[in-house]
C-alpha cells in the first residue's frame, strides 16, 4: 500500500486511497439501495414510497464510485497521495477532533471544547499549561454566553454546566 520514493520517507499512492474510497462509497450506495427496497423504493398510488428517493441516491452514489474505480484501476497512476509525515500531520488534528466529538455527551459541548483547546494550545502552540487551561475557560465562557444567552441556542451540557443550574 505504501512505497519508499527520494528521501522523503514512505508514501501513499492515490491509487491505493482511490480504490479504498471508491469501494466504500460503492458500499455506502449498497446499503442505501438494501434499505431503500426495505422500505419500498416503487411508486405507489398516492406517490413515491418512503424509499424512492434513498433508492435512486444510493444507485447514483454506487455507480459514481464504480465508475471511479474502474476508472483508477485502468489508468493505475503512480502519483503520491501524501507522505507518513503528511499524515502526521493531519492526525495530529484529526485524532483530537474525533476525541472531541466521542467525549461530548459525558462533558457536553462546553467542556469538550474547553479540553481540546487546552491540549491544542499545549501540544501543538507549546503554551504553559496554565496559560492553556485558562484561555480555553475564558474563550469557552465567551462561547457559553454568546450561544446560550445572546443567539439562545441551546448546546448539549454536561456536568458542570448541569450543576451551574443550566
Amino acid at each position: 500500500m505504501s512505497s519508499q520514493t527520494g528521501g522523503e520517507g514512505r508514501a501513499i499512492k492515490s491509487f491505493w486511497i482511490e480504490i479504498s474510497f471508491a469501494l466504500f462509497l460503492a458500499a455506502l450506495g449498497g446499503v442505501a439501495i438494501i434499505d431503500s427496497l426495505r422500505l419500498g423504493a416503487g411508486w405507489a398510488a398516492d406517490g413515491p414510497k418512503a424509499g424512492f428517493f434513498p433508492f435512486w441516491i444510493g444507485l447514483c452514489l454506487s455507480a459514481a464510485a464504480l465508475t471511479v474505480l474502474v476508472q483508477t484501476l485502468v489508468k493505475r497512476s503512480d502519483a503520491v497521495f501524501a507522505q507518513t509525515h503528511e499524515l502526521k500531520l493531519v492526525g495530529a488534528i484529526a485524532l483530537p477532533t474525533a476525541l472531541f466529538v466521542a467525549v461530548i455527551p459525558f462533558v457536553g459541548i462546553y467542556g469538550a471544547g474547553a479540553l481540546m483547546i487546552a491540549g491544542f494550545l499545549r501540544k501543538l502552540g507549546r503554551y504553559s499549561w496554565l496559560f492553556s487551561a485558562g484561555a480555553a475557560v475564558v474563550l469557552m465562557a465567551g462561547f457559553f454566553i454568546v450561544f446560550e444567552f445572546w443567539f439562545l441556542v441551546p448546546m448539549p451540557k454536561g456536568p458542570l454546566e448541569t450543576a451551574l443550574g443550566f
